[in-house]
């Protein structure tokens, strides 16, 4: 195959246009894919023996990606023949032109509205990116792909869908008529647990701080970290984790965030119901599991409903240094929502009050700063009080 690009058809000419003829096509310098090199290729991968035999991973992908280009006649200089091939491995085997995205560690957070508007979260600034999907029906189509394998439906009767995808990254998808577009939110698990000294590089956890936290673990304090989505709760969660010495830690989640937080380590992960509505696992249930495999510490995520009954009822019952996360604007805001998940649990008020007050120690609140940068914001102590739950600020900006 000769890839020196310097056998030319019409550079204006779509891409697409020559496959049918059956022309070598000279690709001068990475033009957009266009439907028609991507039906032609996707075509010819359906047909590939050694990729059907190489069980479909990345590299064994992209190897029947450059044999279905040199197949269609394809013809580019070397460095315009990778990208290339990278791009549509990205199409058909990845998120499509969002790869790229993610392909840089500083972006945390993919936020698509529709075909034409992709916005990304990079050192927790939003900036309009311009990436673009062909159109909305494009889209999907990438969507529905990915969650293929994964067994997750994403249609008119399930327009709605949650995955964690290969390599960590979550992604929740909704389809119209439940959006006015196609709407994808990808955000990315850090697949390293920052040290203490990059967290007070930059400024996310002061020296200071740092030791109160560390004394706090070690006493196997109770612990809650709250803030709004996005604040780096299961950040600074996972750095705690990695304090606890050879503790077995059960980690209850919805989605594998917290990766090997420490040594002794067990995780458990809920599952959703099957499209005919069986086979769902929740927190709830897991963790009551949880209770009967000898853990030291209990470790839920995040707690968002009545699981946070049985939650309490462990921290109060022995199962001291156990953590979790919750959304709230500030630490009073977490001790109020966690007394009203208490409350829909069943959980008489006066009661509830009581077991948020005894089972806590410690609410570590973040939020953002001007710039957009991660922080803690202030650290309470969890008092029981006459009517329930005080707080003292142990540590505050």
């Amino acid at each position: 195959m000769t890839t020196t690009g310097t056998t030319r058809t019409d550079d204006t000419a779509p891409l697409g246009s020559t496959l049918a003829s059956g022309a070598r096509t000279a690709v001068p310098g990475g033009p957009p894919l266009d439907a028609g090199l991507r039906t032609a290729v996707a075509r010819r991968l359906r047909e590939d023996d050694d990729l059907l035999a190489g069980g479909g991973d990345r590299g064994a992908l992209r190897r029947a990606v450059a044999r279905a280009l040199a197949a269609e006649g394809i013809v580019a200089a070397p460095d315009v023949w990778a990208r290339l091939v990278r791009d549509l491995v990205d199409e058909l085997g990845g998120l499509g032109p969002l790869e790229a995205l993610l392909r840089d560690p500083a972006v945390t957070d993919v936020m698509v509205n529709g075909g034409d508007e992709v916005h990304i979260e990079r050192d927790g600034r939003l900036a309009l990116t311009g990436v673009r999907f062909d159109d909305d029906a494009h889209l999907t189509g990438v969507v529905r792909r990915v969650l293929g394998p994964l067994g997750v439906r994403l249609d008119r009767a399930h327009p709605y869908a949650d995955a964690v995808l290969p390599g960590g990254v979550r992604l929740h998808a909704i389809l119209p008529p439940l959006a006015t577009r196609p709407t994808l939110t990808l955000r990315r698990v850090p697949a390293v647990v920052p040290t203490w000294e990059q967290l007070a590089a930059v400024g996310s956890v002061p020296a200071d701080l740092h030791e109160l936290l560390l004394e706090a673990t070690a006493a196997r304090r109770n612990i809650v970290v709250s803030g709004r989505a996005g604040v780096g709760k299961t950040t600074l969660l996972a750095r705690l984790l990695a304090e606890v010495g050879s503790d077995r830690v059960v980690v209850i989640e919805d989605a594998p965030e917290l990766r090997h937080p420490a040594p002794h380590t067990v995780h458990l992960q809920v599952r959703a119901a099957t499209p005919d509505g069986v086979g769902q696992v929740d927190v709830a249930t897991l963790l009551r599991n949880a209770l009967r495999m000898r853990p030291d510490r209990l470790v839920v995520g995040e707690v968002r409903g009545h699981e946070v009954a049985d939650l309490l009822q462990a921290m109060n019952t022995g199962h001291d240094g156990s953590m979790t996360t919750v959304h709230a604007n500030g630490a009073d805001e977490a001790l109020v929502r966690l007394e009203g998940m208490a409350l829909l649990a069943g959980v008489p008020l006066p009661a509830a009050r009581a077991q948020v007050a005894a089972a806590l120690d410690l609410v570590v609140a973040l939020d953002r700063d001007r710039d957009g940068r991660r922080r803690v914001a202030h650290v309470v102590e969890v008092l029981l009080g006459r009517d329930g739950a005080r707080t003292e600020v142990r540590w505050s900006r």
